[in-house]
C-alpha cells in the first residue's frame, strides 16, 4: 500500500490555469490577480478590508503592532496553538501570557484569560483552532470590558462562521492563513480582515515600505516588505473556486471517520459547538496514548499529525520572555489528541485503510 500522507493540498490542472493568467500579464508581484484576491475574501468574510500579506506570522504582527503593542506591553495567547502565534508577540516587543484552553473548544478558555488580564495587557489573540471557533461572545465582553483589543489568529478557520459571521471578523482585526497546509493554500500567505479603515491602512503601510501606495520612494513611515504576489493569487483564486467543494469533503470526511469508528469505546471525536459551522481542518481524535496510536500507524504506512506541542513546554521559551503557567488542559490535549489523514482527496479505499489500522491496533 502506498504511504497515506496526514495531510497535502489539492491541487491540479485549475491552478496552472490561473498562474497562465499571470504569465500573460507578466505581472508577478502585487497586482491585478492580488486585487482580485482581496475582493473575494471582503466577499466571502464580509470584512470591509482584506489585506493580502506574505505570511499569518507577519500578519500578526503588523496587526499588533497597528493597534500599539510594543515593549512593555503583556499579550495573552492560548498555551495551544501553533507557536507562530507567540512569536509574533516577541517580535512586536511585547511579553506574551500563556492561558489555558477550554477542553472542549480546544481554544482560550474566557476566565482564565480574565484571570491574567493586568494594567500592561493591551492584546488578547485567541485561536480558532482546527477549524473550530473561540467562545468570541464571551472573550470579546471580557476584552471590551478592560480595554484591550482583540487579535483573532484565524490562521485554520477559512471558511469557519458563527451564527453567520466568519471567523476573524469578530476582534479589531483578525488574519487567515494559506500555507501549503491549509483547508486552501497559495503556498505562503495570509490576508489581514478589517473593518477600520485606519487600522486597515496602518496594516498596508506595514507591507509596503511605510507607504500607502506603490510606486514612490518617499516614505512617511517606517514599514516593510511583507507583500504578496500575483503568483500567489493565482493559486489562491483557484483554490478559492473550489473552496465549498473542500468543505463538504472535509465535513464528509469528518463524518466517515466518525461513523466507521464509532465502536471504539477508548476512542472519541473531536466536536463542535452547535452554533458553529464548522470545516474540520484536520479530523482530530482523542486517545489514551496518542504517541503509541500515531507510532502503529506509522509503522502501517499511514501518516498522523501529534496536536501543537503546548508552548509552556517549548524549549526555546524562558520566563524572561513568555509568562510560563503550567497548562493542565492543553498538557492532557496534547498528551491524547492525534490527526487523522485529513487530505480531501482521499479514497474511500484509504478511508477503509486507516479505520482498518486503527482497529487492529484496539483489537
Amino acid at each position: 500500500m502506498t504511504f497515506i500522507r496526514q495531510i497535502e493540498p489539492w491541487i491540479n490542472d485549475a491552478e496552472i490555469e490561473q498562474l497562465a493568467r499571470v504569465g500573460e500579464t507578466t505581472y508577478v508581484t502585487e497586482g491585478p490577480l492580488t486585487e482580485e484576491f482581496e475582493a473575494r475574501f471582503r466577499e466571502l468574510t464580509g470584512a470591509r478590508h482584506a489585506i493580502a500579506y506574505v505570511n499569518g506570522t507577519m500578519a500578526q504582527f503588523a496587526i499588533l503592532k497597528a493597534v500599539g503593542v510594543g515593549p512593555g506591553d503583556e499579550v495573552i495567547v492560548p498555551d495551544m496553538t501553533f507557536i507562530a502565534t507567540c512569536n509574533a508577540v516577541l517580535l512586536a516587543g511585547a511579553r506574551p501570557v500563556l492561558c489555558d484552553i477550554d477542553r472542549g473548544r480546544m481554544a482560550m478558555d474566557p476566565e482564565k484569560a480574565a484571570a491574567l488580564i493586568t494594567p500592561r495587557t493591551k492584546a488578547i489573540v485567541p485561536v480558532h483552532l482546527y477549524g473550530g471557533m473561540a467562545d468570541m461572545k464571551r472573550l470579546l465582553a471580557i476584552a471590551e470590558a478592560s480595554g484591550v483589543a482583540v487579535v483573532e489568529d484565524a490562521a485554520q478557520a477559512v471558511g469557519v462562521s458563527s451564527n453567520g459571521r466568519h471567523a476573524g471578523t469578530f476582534g479589531t482585526a483578525g488574519y487567515l492563513s494559506f500555507y501549503g497546509n491549509k483547508t486552501m493554500t497559495t503556498g505562503e500567505g495570509a490576508v489581514i480582515l478589517v473593518d477600520d479603515p485606519a487600522l486597515a491602512e496602518a496594516c498596508y503601510r506595514m507591507k509596503n515600505h511605510g507607504r500607502k501606495e506603490k510606486g514612490t520612494f518617499i516614505h512617511d513611515q517606517i514599514g516593510f516588505n511583507f507583500s504578496f504576489t500575483d503568483l500567489h493569487a493565482a493559486v489562491g483564486l483557484a483554490q478559492l473556486n473550489k473552496l465549498p467543494e473542500i468543505i463538504a469533503r472535509k465535513r464528509k470526511l469528518y463524518d466517515q471517520y466518525r461513523e466507521r469508528l464509532s465502536g471504539i469505546n477508548a476512542l472519541s471525536f473531536q466536536l463542535y459547538e452547535p452554533d458553529i459551522h464548522y470545516v474540520p481542518w484536520f479530523t482530530n481524535i482523542f486517545v489514551d496514548d496518542a504517541a503509541a496510536l500515531s507510532e502503529f500507524l506509522d509503522q502501517n504506512e499511514i501518516g498522523s499529525r501529534r496536536f501543537f506541542y503546548p508552548l509552556h513546554r517549548q524549549p526555546c521559551y524562558s520566563p524572561e520572555l513568555v509568562e510560563l503557567s503550567t497548562c493542565e488542559e492543553s498538557a492532557w490535549t496534547f498528551d491524547h489528541g492525534l490527526s487523522l489523514p485529513s487530505t480531501v482527496t482521499l479514497s474511500e479505499t484509504e478511508v477503509d485503510a486507516v479505520c482498518a489500522a486503527i482497529k487492529q491496533y484496539y483489537a
